[in-house]
């Protein structure tokens, strides 16, 4: 992403996990807290052993805890090339550093570096106090640490989630989520959608179906955000071949189901329009997206919508299959 450019819906759903995580990450995380320092009295050549033992290639000059300059293996070669040594690192050091707070994001730092150009940055406290050391390196090992973090949680997620029917016995084992819609609630537009969609992904759905599961209750959802009096209900049923959606509400009912099935027809009124809702009832959309949709409606009474999507033996999720083949 270019510097400067203005961050849209579109572009933020291309925003990777690694963009994320530098703003998620704190400096604190991911700097190094065990820094080799100098004295401004330090010879040059004592820093250079310091370099080659401890296989750096810059460090803090501090006096008692407090940062005063900054020397580099670019310092150390313009003193080689005099031959002098002997001369204390005060005569080399740079007084002009440039910290970072060890509260920051992770995402400061690498502003610094692309600014600066330096390779490292000394980081302090509130106080002013040197806390640690940052180089791209020790980023880039944060970065991963937390990747490596996140991919094991979401794999003990995807592991939990997908074994819940083992060791169950019935002779139908279901699993039912259920979640309360809100009337004119678009602050939380899309969440149960959303919910119902990574739950489908952790039991071991494939893909493809739970995308079809997701874009059918979005568009239930929106419904009762959108059209109803007091929301509603959305209830899904999961079962080894078969998951079935249901949106229940009390009102106020649709007049003409045929209608209301035309693509764009809506009954939305004008100040959800302006909000960009309601162009659609989306029914088409769901019926497209599952295999059998039954809606019922009475006006003044409410709408109860059935969506089923049919399981083919390889979609089945496969520890509900499996304990149901246990049991025959």
């Amino acid at each position: 992403m270019r510097s400067g450019q203005r961050i849209t819906d579109e572009l933020a759903g291309y925003i990777t996990r690694v963009e994320e995580l530098a703003y998620e990450l704190r400096i604190s995380e991911v700097m190094t807290r065990d820094v080799k320092t100098v004295t401004p009295d330090m010879q040059m050549v004592q820093v250079l052993e310091l370099f080659r033992k401890a296989r750096i290639s810059g460090a803090p000059v501090v006096v008692e805890g407090r940062l005063v300059g900054i020397i580099s293996i670019e310092d150390l070669i313009r003193c080689l090339r005099g031959g002098d040594v002997a001369a204390p690192a005060s005569d080399y050091m740079s007084t002009q550093v440039i910290t970072v707070k060890a509260f920051h994001p992770v995402v400061e730092a690498l502003k610094l570096f692309a600014q600066t150009r330096v390779g490292r940055l000394p980081v302090v406290d509130e106080s002013g106090a040197l806390v640690g050391i940052i180089t791209k390196g020790d980023i880039t090992r944060g970065l991963l640490r937390a990747l490596q973090s996140d991919y094991q949680e979401e794999e003990v997620r995807r592991y939990r989630a997908s074994h819940l029917f083992e060791d169950i016995v019935s002779d139908r084992t279901s699993l039912i989520l259920r979640y309360t819609i809100k009337p004119r609630d678009f602050a939380h537009g899309g969440a149960a959608s959303s919910h119902i969609k990574r739950a489908l992904l952790r039991l071991g759905a494939n893909p493809q179906i739970a995308r079809r599961c997701g874009i059918a209750a979005y568009e239930a959802e929106m419904n009762l955000i959108i059209h109803t009096t007091n929301g509603g209900v959305i209830q899904v049923e999961i079962e080894p071949h078969l998951i079935t959606m249901r949106a229940v509400d009390d009102g106020p009912g649709i007049e003409d189901i045929e209608l209301a099935m035309r693509p764009g027809y809506s009954t939305a009124p004008e100040e959800i329009r302006e909000l960009g809702f309601g162009a659609g009832m989306g029914l088409t959309n769901i019926q497209r997206c599952v295999d059998q949709m039954v809606l019922e409606s009475t006006p003044g009474k409410g709408t109860r919508l059935e969506m089923k999507i049919f399981l083919q033996h390889e979609e089945a999720l496969k520890d509900c299959h499996y304990n149901q083949e246990k049991k025959t």
